[in-house]
């Protein structure tokens, strides 16, 4: 029996969601975005959001639903995409949920944490903190009361280490313990993640960036950045914002600007590979890059 939910992962550029899409369109599913910077209406040409036009055909949910002053965690789009697989389900159609953001999968497939909302003062005293004592100290103090988060976090990882600590302080839980208490919100899945050869994702991330000026993505920044936003927000940090907006500044030539996008796109495909090959190495891999392939390599799994 094919699988009812159907998740695809990988780099930006590789293909998934064109993969997903044919997939929905020839076992009749629905598409839900695991991607957290398609979830922003403001930013559809550079967050590379299905079109109309690639969505004709095909229900697709979670796509451009929030405002970018409004920043969505991981534990929102885990409700909303659970909220919508029900509904998926009780038509009777199967789900594919698509995307690059690996924490998305992470809490659908090993759970989510139900941590209360730690306030902004905790985080600030551990920051400084961290600073106050250097790494391998705070270390020191955090291995005292959470062992397994100093074991599991890779050394200067700063805001994982001061959200570790920020927890503890705010909770008098250790974060470990939290994530312990977690569960799964789907069981039963198909899982596949694309991972095309790095040169061919690369040459992909330059061309698409190229095809997004073209498309109209300063014009995106500059509504963006006409908003006066907090930076910190997740939409004001999407691949490309802060250096096509050094550009309308008059800070950097366009083709500077331009050139630094495309090194920074590279940058995140590499660090989704990495998220990947970490925390999804069980998953089957479809290497494949272009359409055909990766299709044939798609269906052979559930075959």
């Amino acid at each position: 029996m094919a699988p009812r939910i159907w998740l695809i992962a990988g780099p930006t550029a590789s293909g998934k969601s064109a993969l997903a899409v044919r997939l929905a369109r020839e076992i009749g599913g629905e598409i839900i975005n695991a991607d957290s910077m398609q979830l922003y209406a403001d930013i559809p040409i550079l967050s590379a959001a299905p079109t109309q036009t690639e969505q004709q055909g095909v229900p697709h949910h979670l796509f451009g639903v929030a405002d970018a002053a409004d920043g969505w965690s991981a534990g929102r789009w885990l409700r909303a995409a659970t909220n919508t697989l029900a509904e998926i389900h009780a038509r009777g159609a199967p789900a594919i949920i698509v995307g690059g953001t690996g924490l998305y999968f992470s809490a659908l497939v090993d759970g989510l944490a139900e941590i209360p909302e730690i306030s902004p003062d905790y985080r600030r005293a551990a920051q400084a903190d961290y600073d106050g004592l250097g790494e391998p100290d705070f270390r020191v103090r955090l291995a005292a009361v959470d062992p397994a988060a100093d074991a599991r976090i890779a050394a200067f990882d700063r805001q994982r280490l001061v959200r570790a600590w920020s927890v503890y302080a705010a909770t008098g839980k250790a974060l470990t313990d939290w994530q312990a208490a977690s569960a799964p919100a789907i069981a039963d899945y198909q899982p596949i993640a694309l991972e095309p050869p790095r040169e061919t994702l690369y040459a992909r991330c330059d061309a698409r960036l190229s095809g997004m000026i073209e498309a109209g993505a300063l014009a995106e920044v500059e509504a963006l950045i006409a908003r006066g936003l907090d930076p910190a927000l997740p939409a004001m940090k999407a691949v490309g914002v802060r250096e096509l907006a050094a550009h309308l500044r008059g800070e950097a030539p366009l083709d500077a600007a331009i050139a630094a996008a495309q090194q920074e796109t590279r940058r995140y495909a590499k660090r989704q590979l990495t998220w990947m090959r970490g925390r999804m190495a069980r998953w089957p891999r479809i290497t494949a890059a272009d359409g055909d392939g990766q299709r044939v390599n798609l269906f052979s799994f559930c075959s």
